[in-house]
């Protein structure tokens, strides 16, 4: 920062000098770490649950890797269309890391099955995925299985290391913002200003963020629109009182 301005570096060498600044920079959904996986990306292998996937899959066998909501909810959401939906889940249970009311619609839905303590060890295919080895945590035992579509949903990665030492992240590298930066009741020591944060502020005064890459945000589009129309709101507020 110079003066009032937020600089911002390119990687190419270019800057960008501005009294306010957005980030919207979202996340990048974790990879399934499985041999012969990557090939398959887009054939048979998806990373988020698309309406438009819904047709495709009708009278189909298949198989969604994740144990929190959305894995849950996308299970829900395809049994309707799918024949059968498997749930590959490495915790010990569901209600790890899953809400109460998606487990509950889970167990009411008969074409899914949960399978816990699993991982896929291996995928194969030629154009397309068709089978995938599961493996049993537990013994250590591996099943190959057809497979046409499977849907992964195992977390996201913010990309964010850029902003160490500049911006407030949480452990696993999101933007906190607004009251979640006065964890504990106290607000960290390098804010400068006499008023609290606007409610998507980070911990530098005029630099705000909306969607994904904000901890705590809902990690849904129709959120971070909203999100993105408010902090543009709270830009100007900002601006105005300079």
């Amino acid at each position: 920062m110079a003066g009032g301005y937020k600089i911002l570096t390119f990687a190419g060498g270019d800057e960008v000098n501005a009294r306010a600044l957005l980030l919207s920079t979202g996340v990048s959904y974790r990879r399934l770490n499985a041999p012969g996986a990557g090939p398959f990306t887009g054939a048979g292998i998806y990373y988020g649950a698309a309406l438009s996937e819904a047709a495709s899959v009708a009278g189909e066998d298949i198989h969604i890797v994740g144990g929190a909501n959305s894995a849950g909810q996308a299970a829900v959401f395809f049994a309707a269309h799918a024949r059968t939906v498997t749930l590959l889940v490495r915790g010990a249970s569901l209600e790890d890391a899953m809400s109460q009311y998606v487990v509950e619609r889970i167990h009411a839905t008969g074409n899914i099955t949960v399978a816990v303590r699993r991982e896929v060890a291996g995928v194969d295919g030629t154009d397309r995925l068709q089978s995938i080895t599961i493996r049993d945590l537990a013994t250590g035992g591996e099943q190959t299985v057809p497979a046409t579509a499977m849907f992964v949903f195992i977390g996201a990665a913010p990309l964010t290391d850029w902003l160490d030492g500049v911006l407030v992240r949480d452990d696993h590298g999101f933007v906190l913002a607004g009251p979640d930066l006065a964890a504990g009741g106290k607000l960290p020591a390098s804010w400068p200003l006499d008023r609290a944060p606007y409610h998507l502020e980070s911990s530098v005064p005029g630099v705000f963020v909306a969607g994904d890459v904000r901890a705590q945000s809902a990690k849904r589009v129709a959120s971070a629109v909203g999100e993105g129309a408010m902090a543009v709101m709270l830009v100007h507020r900002y601006l105005e009182v300079l």
